[in-house]
């Protein structure tokens, strides 16, 4: 199971920094055209809009494989080991059921409803870019099911204690 953590989170890290370097270098790009040009790309602007969306949720996917995610944990620490346990995994479960239903669920509804729509610069189906929200519900789903097994196993239950 740590070989696909691994292997998921060195993939979501080149797809959250590829879509970093490409809103860069098509910000940089919308600059020159407006400014240097007097011509302003339309599409860049569009595309950049869209590449910060995936990039958000990418790395909100990330953030899930970390165990990251907010957390109030002043009452936790003060309960039991065996409690500890019991409530990371009722998080990671909420945070499944989320993914599950409005992630993957509520992203294809949309995705295929937007199909329909092109958006207006770029000419590509809206439902195209809203493909994210089921793919990162998956991974999160993914990232959950690993971190209860982690958590089962005692490897896992605190993880701002374990990156420090």
């Amino acid at each position: 199971m740590k070989t696909l953590r691994n292997i998921l989170t060195k993939l979501l890290n080149v797809l959250a920094g590829t879509s970093f370097i490409a809103m860069v270098a098509l910000t940089c790009w919308q600059v020159f055209t407006r400014y240097v040009l007097q011509n302003p790309s339309s599409w860049s602007e569009e595309l950049v809009s869209y590449l910060f969306a995936w990039a958000s949720l990418l790395g909100a996917s990330l953030v899930t494989g970390e165990r990251g995610h907010m957390n109030i944990p002043i009452l936790v620490e003060r309960m039991s080991p065996a409690a500890q346990k019991a409530l990371g995994i009722f998080a990671e479960l909420i945070a499944f059921a989320f993914s599950l239903i409005i992630l993957v669920y509520g992203g294809v509804q949309i995705s295929q409803l937007a199909m329909g729509q092109m958006t207006s610069s770029l000419g590509v189906a809206v439902g195209v870019f809203y493909v994210v929200l089921p793919l990162c519900g998956v991974l999160n789903m993914i990232y959950t099911v690993l971190n209860i097994a982690d958590i089962c196993k005692g490897t896992g239950v605190d993880a701002n204690k374990e990156g420090a």
